[in-house]
């Protein structure tokens, strides 16, 4: 039986792992909003089930699909993937999924988040997102892990970043956004942040990229290559529209210490060039009243730093770009006992995200 736990993991001794730590498996959805994925989400359907193939061949990986595409999902996903029913409004299990969190004895528990599709009904990207509201707690009734009731904050799991050692990495411009949790100060934000996640220190970066639909996720700029490593998106060029936001997290991180008091050894991931559909490929995409604008002129800005860390393995998406060549080697140094396998992600791109965005890690118990 699943319970609910009336206390938070700091009190019982449960933590974030870092992404890097073992993996029992990873979680997923299937698209299928026509709002957000171009010619009824089948090209991006594709470009899941290339993920979710490749990730299985490290480790287990469930797929949540709706009623009516899970023969075709079926048919695309290799048998070593899981297929179950999980109805959800799109296909982000970063932001919508429960948060695992462990402690010594080699027991998991998930933690179910509020979520208001990045901003509620004003600034959200589509309403209604009355099923993703229930996906974390499906998924821990299909492992039978027990949970933590947090739906009275709203926090998507792409907006952190934790090195499992008691550092928490996030931005300003996301978790302080009115559109999130507006009734809550900054210090009861960091209060809340530390019950549930068993941190001692945030690393508040000031915002993510420039036109991040999501208010600034931190994952698309930043992530922990392992305890006291990061690696940041990256570029030299002034006129790169991202390059004031880059030099500015880089000149912030290279002055802070861990919750351990250390130092942060920084990796420079170069940013490949923004990104946009053509002027075909924004008419297959439905306009609906509450859906974002997906038109050709609408510049994304894909990055590297949104890969996926699983069991032995990076999942690096990649651009059809000249930086690809260039970030590639650069994980390989960052990853010398890991395998580097590169997946061609634009059209998750257009969706708002990369593989980051669209995985959840289940660690190990």
């Amino acid at each position: 039986m699943v319970k609910t736990i009336k206390s938070t993991p700091k009190k019982d001794g449960y933590r974030m792992p870092g992404e890097f730590e073992p993996h029992k498996g990873t979680w997923m959805l299937w698209p299928t909003r026509t709002d957000t994925w171009r010619a009824g989400a089948k090209p991006a359907q594709q470009v899941y089930a290339a993920v979710a193939n490749t990730i299985a061949e490290f480790e287990p990986v469930t797929i949540g699909v709706s009623t009516d595409q899970f023969e075709h999902a079926r048919a695309l996903l290799n048998d070593n993937v899981r297929v179950v029913e999980i109805s959800s409004n799109d296909a982000w299990m970063r932001d919508i999924g429960p948060t695992f969190v462990k402690n010594d004895n080699g027991e998991v528990r998930g933690i179910d988040w509020g979520f208001n599709a990045w901003g509620g009904l004003d600034e959200g990207l589509y309403f209604p997102w009355d099923q993703d509201l229930l996906v974390a707690r499906k998924a821990l009734e299909i492992e039978q892990i027990d949970r933590y009731d947090a739906t009275d904050f709203i926090l998507e799991g792409g907006a952190i970043h934790t090195d499992g050692e008691g550092t928490l990495l996030t931005t300003k411009q996301c978790l302080l956004n009115p559109n999130r949790n507006p009734h809550l100060s900054k210090s009861e934000i960091e209060n809340k942040l530390k019950d549930y996640l068993n941190v001692q220190k945030i690393i508040w970066l000031e915002e993510g990229l420039n036109n991040d639909e999501t208010d600034g996720h931190v994952d698309i700029v930043a992530f922990y290559v392992r305890p006291g490593e990061i690696a940041i998106g990256w570029t030299d060029d002034p006129n790169h529209p991202q390059y004031e936001v880059l030099q500015n997290i880089y000149h912030q991180l290279e002055k802070e210490t861990d919750a351990k008091g250390r130092k942060l050894k920084i990796y420079k991931v170069p940013m490949p060039e923004e990104i946009s559909l053509t002027e075909s490929e924004s008419r297959e995409i439905d306009v609906t009243d509450y859906s974002y604008d997906r038109s050709s002129e609408v510049k994304f800005s894909p990055s590297y730093i949104n890969c996926y860390l699983c069991n032995g393995a990076v999942i690096l998406p990649i651009y059809s770009d000249p930086q690809d060549e260039k970030a590639i080697e650069i994980f390989k140094e960052m990853y010398p006992e890991r395998q580097i396998v590169t997946i061609n992600t634009r059209e998750i791109s257009f969706g708002g995200g990369n593989i980051h965005c669209i995985t959840q890690q289940q660690p190990i118990p």
